[in-house]
C-alpha cells in the first residue's frame, strides 16, 4: 500500500506541475480567454475548431448551454431546440460574465488542453485521497492532508473560474500561480510523511532559517515576475507586437524583479557555501543552483533576445520546480540547536 500511495502522490505531483507547464503557455501565448465560459467551453465538451460552429444558422439544432457569437456578443442557448427560418431572440439569453466574445482556434485549444491537464491532475489527487484513509489509524496527518489537497484542486478550479470571469484580472491570476505553488508544497509534505526511509539532517538553526528565506525569496520572485508579464500583457493589449518594445519603458516591478534576483543567488550561493564547509550534506541545494542558473539564463533571454519562443514558460515552470526543491530541502532538515 506505501509504495501504491507514494506513487500516486507522485503522479499527482507530476500532473500538477504539468499543469503548471500549461498555464504557462496559456499566458505565453495570450490564451487565456480562448474559452470565454467555464467550465465548458462556448458551452461544448469539446469545443469548436471553426467559428461557423459559432454562429447562428437556420434549420440548426442547438442544445441548451450552447454559445453563439452575434453582434460582438455571447448568446446562451436557453434550452434545446431547432432554429426556424429567421433568428428569434427569445430562445437566447445573453452571456453576463463578461462581455468579450472572440474566437481564435487556436486560443481556444490551448485554453482547453491546460484545463484538461487540470481535471487529470484533479482525478489523481482525489484519488490520492481515497488511498491516504489506508493511514488514517497510523498517520493521521497523511490522510487530513491528502484531502486538503483535494479541496485546494477544487478551489483552484473555482479560482480558475474567476480569472475567466475577470476577464485575467492581474491580482487573480497572480493568486492562481501562488496556490498552484501552495498544492506542490501539500503533495511534496504528504510524499516525505508517507516515505518510511527518509533521513532528516540536523542543522543549525540559522541555516534552517536561511533555507526558509530562500524559499520565501523564491515566492516572492515568482509573485513580481508575474506582474512583469501584466505589463507585457498591457502592451500586447495595446497593439504592440513588436517584442523589442515590450519592456522599453519597464515599470518598477521589473527592476525589482531583476535587481531581486543578484539577492536570491547570493543566498543561495552562501548556502551552499555554508553547506561545504560545514559538511551538512544538504545535497540538493546543488539542483537549487543549478535551477537558479536556468532561471537567470532564461530570464536574460528574454531581456536580451526580446522573449523567444518559449522562454516565458521554461521561466515560469523552472521557478516552480525551483520552489519545489528547496521546500522538499526543507523537510529533510531539522535544527540541531
Amino acid at each position: 500500500m506505501n509504495k501504491n500511495f507514494i506513487s500516486i502522490a507522485k503522479t499527482s505531483l507530476i500532473l500538477v506541475y504539468l499543469v503548471i507547464i500549461a498555464g504557462g503557455a496559456v499566458r505565453m501565448t495570450g490564451s487565456g480567454m480562448g474559452c470565454p465560459d467555464w467550465p465548458k467551453c462556448f458551452g461544448y465538451y469539446i469545443p469548436p475548431t471553426d467559428e461557423k460552429e459559432l454562429l447562428w444558422e437556420a434549420n440548426h439544432e442547438f442544445k441548451k448551454g450552447q454559445v453563439i457569437i452575434k453582434d460582438q456578443k455571447l448568446w446562451v442557448a436557453k434550452s434545446t431546440f431547432t432554429t426556424s427560418e429567421s433568428y428569434n431572440a427569445a430562445n437566447w439569453e445573453l452571456y453576463t460574465k463578461h462581455d468579450y466574445a472572440i474566437f481564435n482556434p487556436y486560443h481556444t485549444w490551448v485554453e482547453y488542453i491546460n484545463r484538461l491537464c487540470g481535471a487529470l491532475a484533479g482525478l489523481a489527487c482525489l484519488a490520492m485521497g481515497i488511498m491516504s484513509f489506508a493511514y488514517w489509524k497510523e498517520k493521521k496527518a497523511i490522510t487530513l492532508l491528502s484531502w486538503l489537497v483535494v479541496f485546494s484542486m477544487g478551489f483552484q478550479a473555482w479560482l480558475g473560474a474567476t480569472v475567466v470571469y475577470s476577464v485575467l484580472n492581474p491580482l487573480k491570476i497572480t493568486t492562481h500561480m501562488v496556490m498552484a505553488l501552495v498544492i506542490v508544497a501539500f503533495i511534496l509534505h504528504i510524499i516525505k510523511m508517507a516515505k518510511t526511509n527518509v533521513q532528516e539532517v540536523a542543522v543549525p538553526s540559522k541555516i534552517k532559517t536561511l533555507l526558509w528565506a530562500t524559499l520565501a525569496l523564491t515566492l516572492l520572485q515568482v509573485i513580481m515576475g508575474t506582474q512583469v508579464r501584466e505589463l507585457v500583457d498591457h502592451q500586447v493589449r495595446d497593439g504592440i507586437t513588436n517584442a523589442m518594445e515590450w519592456l522599453k519603458n519597464p515599470n518598477w516591478e521589473f527592476y525589482f524583479h531583476r535587481t531581486f534576483s543578484i539577492v536570491v543567488v547570493a543566498l543561495n550561493i552562501w548556502l551552499l557555501l555554508l553547506n561545504k564547509k560545514l559538511n551538512l550534506k544538504l545535497n540538493k541545494i546543488n539542483w537549487v543552483i543549478a535551477l537558479l542558473v536556468i532561471e537567470v539564463l532564461s530570464g536574460m533571454a528574454m531581456y536580451y533576445l526580446h522573449f523567444p519562443f518559449g522562454m516565458q514558460t521554461v521561466h515560469l515552470v523552472f521557478a516552480s520546480i525551483l520552489f519545489g526543491v528547496q521546500y522538499y530541502l526543507l523537510l529533510e532538515t531539522k535544527k540541531n540547536s
